[in-house]
C-alpha cells in the first residue's frame, strides 16, 4: 500500500517502461531487464537486478519506486483453493482466489474495492464502492500469488496458468489500469499467459466493450444471467442503460475483430425461482441461436445480504439439458472454496463504502427478517409457462 508519487515499475507495461528508460536517456531495452526480474523472477529490489549498471540503479532509487498492495491474511480451503487479501492505497481490502485444478491454475483478481454497481447475486455489490485498483495494484495479485505457489523458481513452475478478472468490482469501470494489468500478464518478458487464458468479465459496459479491440486481444465473459430484459434489469441494474441487444452487438464485434475463432462465454448465476425456470432455458437458447459462445452455468452461492437460494441439482439439470438439446456447448460451474468465502459471488474485502449503499442493504435485509419479503417482482416470472 502506498501514496507514492514517484513511477511504479511495478506497475508499467512494457512500453510504458520504455518510454521511462528513453526519456532518462538510456536503451529501451532495460524495460524487459526490469520487467523480467519483477514479474518473472519476483524480485523487488534494485540493487538486486545485477544486469543493471549501479549508477543507473542508483538514478532509479531516487526517481522510481517498486510497490505492491501489501498481503493481509491468507486462506486454504479444504478444496485446495486458496484466498488471499491484500491492502490497497486507498487503505480498502480486496480479495483473491486461486483455484487449482488437474490441467490448471486459475487465479481470480479484483479491479475495484468494492464495486460501483449492484448486481443483486452479487455480494461485492452490495459493500459499496471504495476506488479503482491502480495497475500495481492488479497485478500485484498475480504477483502475490506466484509468490506463495513457487511460481518465480523458474519457467517450468507456472502454478497460475489461467487468469480471469472476476473479483471485485466490474473490470471494465477501472478500464485504462485493466487493459495495462492484463497486457503485463500476458507480456512474454513477464508472466506470458496465453490470450486463451486471460478473460475479462464484464456485466456488460457496451462503451467498454466497443473500445477493447484497441487495446487487447484477451478472452471475455459476459455476465448475463437471464434471457429478457425485464428480469435481467431486475437482477442487474446495469441492464437498464445498456439492454440485451447492445451488449450482444457490442461483444460479437470484439469478439470479430480477434485473428482466431475463440467465443464469448456466457456466464449464467442460477438463482432459485428467479431465473432458473425451465422456459428461460429455452428463451435463452433463442436469444443466443446466431450467436456464438459457450455457455458457464453458476449456481448461486449464498451470503449474508441476500435471499436468494441455490437452485436443485434437478433445476440445475434440467436447465443445461434444454442449452445442450439446443446445440450449446455448456459446463457448469463446480462450488469452490465456498468453505473460506471464496465462491464465485461470495468476494468481499474491507471496502470504506463511499455510496452508502453497504448500509442500505443491511437495513432491508433486518426488515426482511422481520417479516418484509426484500425479492418480489421477478418471483413469479415464466412460472406459468415453467409448468410442462
Amino acid at each position: 500500500m502506498s501514496t507514492n508519487s514517484k513511477p511504479n515499475l511495478a506497475g508499467l507495461s512494457l512500453a510504458k517502461l520504455r518510454d521511462l528508460f528513453v526519456g532518462m536517456g538510456e536503451k529501451p531495452f532495460r524495460a524487459e531487464q526490469v520487467m523480467k526480474w519483477i514479474h518473472q523472477r519476483g524480485v523487488l529490489e534494485l540493487d538486486a537486478m545485477t544486469d543493471i549498471s549501479k549508477p543507473l540503479r542508483e538514478r532509479l532509487q531516487q526517481t522510481t519506486c517498486i510497490e505492491l498492495p501489501r498481503l493481509v491474511e491468507e486462506f486454504a480451503s479444504e478444496d485446495g483453493s486458496r484466498k488471499w487479501i491484500v491492502q490497497v492505497a486507498s487503505g480498502s481490502s480486496v480479495e483473491m482466489v486461486f483455484i487449482p485444478e488437474a490441467d490448471r491454475g486459475t487465479l481470480c483478481v479484483s479491479s475495484q474495492a468494492g464495486c460501483t454497481l449492484d448486481c443483486s447475486f452479487c455480494a461485492t455489490g452490495k459493500q459499496g464502492f471504495n476506488s479503482n485498483l491502480s495497475v500495481a495494484e492488479i497485478i500485484g495479485q498475480l504477483w502475490w500469488a506466484n509468490h506463495h505457489l513457487g511460481g518465480f523458481k523458474g519457467p517450468l513452475e507456472r502454478p497460475v496458468s489461467n487468469v480471469v478478472m472476476m473479483g471485485m468490482g466490474e473490470p471494465l469501470l477501472n478500464f485504462e489500469s485493466v487493459m495495462d494489468a492484463v497486457n503485463i500478464m500476458m507480456e512474454d518478458v513477464a508472466y506470458g499467459l496465453s490470450k486463451r487464458k486471460v478473460t475479462i468479465s464484464t456485466s456488460g459496459v457496451v462503451p467498454a466493450i466497443d473500445r477493447l479491440k484497441d487495446f487487447t486481444d484477451a478472452s471475455l465473459a459476459i455476465s448475463l444471467h437471464a434471457p429478457n430484459d425485464i428480469l435481467r434489469s431486475q437482477i442487474m441494474p446495469i441492464n437498464r442503460k445498456y439492454p440485451i441487444k447492445e451488449l450482444l452487438r457490442s461483444v460479437k464485434g470484439y469478439m470479430d475483430s480477434l485473428s482466431d475463432n475463440r467465443v464469448p462465454v456466457i456466464e449464467y448465476t442460477l438463482i432459485a425461482g428467479i431465473n432458473d425456470h425451465r422456459q428461460l432455458a429455452r428463451d435463452l437458447a433463442v436469444l443466443l441461436k446466431d450467436f456464438a459462445c459457450k455457455i458457464n452455468l453458476i449456481p448461486f452461492n449464498p451470503f449474508a445480504l441476500s435471499d436468494y437460494r441455490r437452485p436443485s441439482n434437478s433445476s440445475i439439470s434440467n436447465f443445461r439439458q434444454i442449452l445442450q438439446e439446443a446445440g450449446f456447448i455448456v459446463t457448469v460451474r463446480t462450488t469452490r472454496a465456498d468453505d473460506i468465502g471464496a465462491a464465485c459471488g461470495q468476494l468481499v474485502g474491507i471496502v470504506a463504502d463511499q455510496t452508502q449503499r453497504n448500509s442500505r442493504h443491511i437495513e432491508r435485509k433486518l426488515r426482511a427478517e422481520t417479516g418484509a419479503k426484500e425479492f418480489d417482482s421477478a418471483d413469479n416470472l415464466a412460472i406459468a409457462a415453467d409448468s410442462v
